[in-house]
């Protein structure tokens, strides 16, 4: 029996956490933060993560299984439509919420128009400060009342309350000096009455044990769902993918942060090409193709003398050695799958 084994099922918390959020508000780098690994894109572009990434978190008295979903927002393509989709599919099944909220930066409509949809599923009963109108909302999402302020969930049944716990994060606490960030703590306890509230800061590790230890203590009594040292549910093919196109977006600025697409083909160890008849140099090769919209796109994908393709194999080959558990080989091809964004057979051939 390991050390991470609960003496009985009684004594450990378990369950799925969804991070939501508005685009660029912090997801990813507060879930590799807390897992402890990079398991998710993190950049500063907005839209950057475009499936539901499971993290595992083990400890010895629970395990927490993290949703990294991609930001909702006003879909302009049919991938945003997608997107907005994938985070409908990951709310049907979690057991807590993880609302990120950034410090420094206004409550704005995309976090009204996230509360609502909270609102819409997760609440149950009347709201107490809009005559006793209940949860329901009509097929658009949105509340006759502009009011999105919500009850204590500690407060009666009779005012309503919520069904699972939704914890207010508030993100980029470094960001503000301590007046300007108690103000903000202020407005979003306003904001809505939250099962709590938690401010952190992912990239100075300031009160990150704050938030593993609130989200934790807020999950059901349940058994160890995965082993104790898997801290992801992706496949290797899938991580990979993430890691390089993560790897191009920060390569290329803000010149395709939308219309690059991802796809591992085939990882072949060398066993597989040995009986296939190729060569063996004695690593695992690892076939990726990386799609654009125009055939203008390839050569920035490409870049001069093909520097932009050395730059992303040099940066991940101590990752994919990792993912793979071998030395690995990757072999990059740019191709063009014509306005993909919109078009529902490419969508569905990439894997959205």
């Amino acid at each position: 029996m390991n050390d991470t084994t609960p003496t009985t099922t009684q004594e450990y918390r378990s369950g799925f956490v969804a991070v939501v959020g508005r685009p660029n508000v912090g997801k990813s780098t507060l879930i590799n933060a807390l897992i402890g690994t990079q398991v998710a894109i993190a950049s500063s572009r907005p839209e950057t993560t475009r499936k539901a990434i499971r993290g595992i978190l083990t400890t010895p008295h629970a395990q927490m299984v993290l949703l990294d979903t991609p930001g909702i927002h006003r879909p302009r393509t049919l991938l945003g439509q997608r997107l907005n989709d994938v985070v409908d599919e990951s709310l049907s099944e979690v057991d807590g919420i993880a609302f990120l909220l950034p410090a420094d930066q206004e409550i704005g409509a995309g976090d009204r128009r996230i509360l609502s949809r909270l609102r819409s599923q997760f609440w149950k009963g009347p709201w107490p400060h809009d005559g006793g109108e209940t949860a329901d909302r009509d097929a658009t999402g949105t509340s006759s009342h502009g009011d999105a302020r919500l009850p204590a969930a500690g407060k009666s049944e009779q005012q309503g309350r919520w069904s699972i716990p939704v914890v207010a994060i508030v993100t980029k606490i470094d960001t503000l000096s301590r007046p300007k960030l108690v103000a903000k703590l202020i407005e979003i306890d306003t904001f809505a009455d939250f099962t709590a509230m938690v401010p952190v800061s992912a990239l100075e590790d300031d009160n990150l044990t704050e938030v593993r230890d609130v989200l934790l203590g807020n999950l059901p009594e349940g058994p160890q769902m995965y082993p104790e040292d898997q801290v992801s549910e992706e496949r290797p093919g899938d991580q990979i993918a993430e890691l390089v196109r993560g790897a191009f977006l920060e390569e290329l600025d803000d010149e395709l942060p939308h219309s690059l697409a991802v796809v591992v083909d085939d990882i072949e160890s060398p066993r597989d090409r040995t009986q296939a008849g190729l060569a063996d140099d004695g690593k695992t090769h690892v076939m990726v193709s990386i799609y654009v919209e125009r055939d203008s796109q390839k050569p920035i994908i490409i870049g001069h003398r093909a520097q932009h393709l050395v730059q992303v194999k040099k940066k991940l080959r101590t990752a994919v050695n990792r993912i793979v558990g071998a030395k690995a080989k990757l072999e990059l091809h740019v191709k063009v799958a014509k306005e993909w964004q919109s078009d529902p057979k490419q969508l569905e051939r990439l894997g959205f």
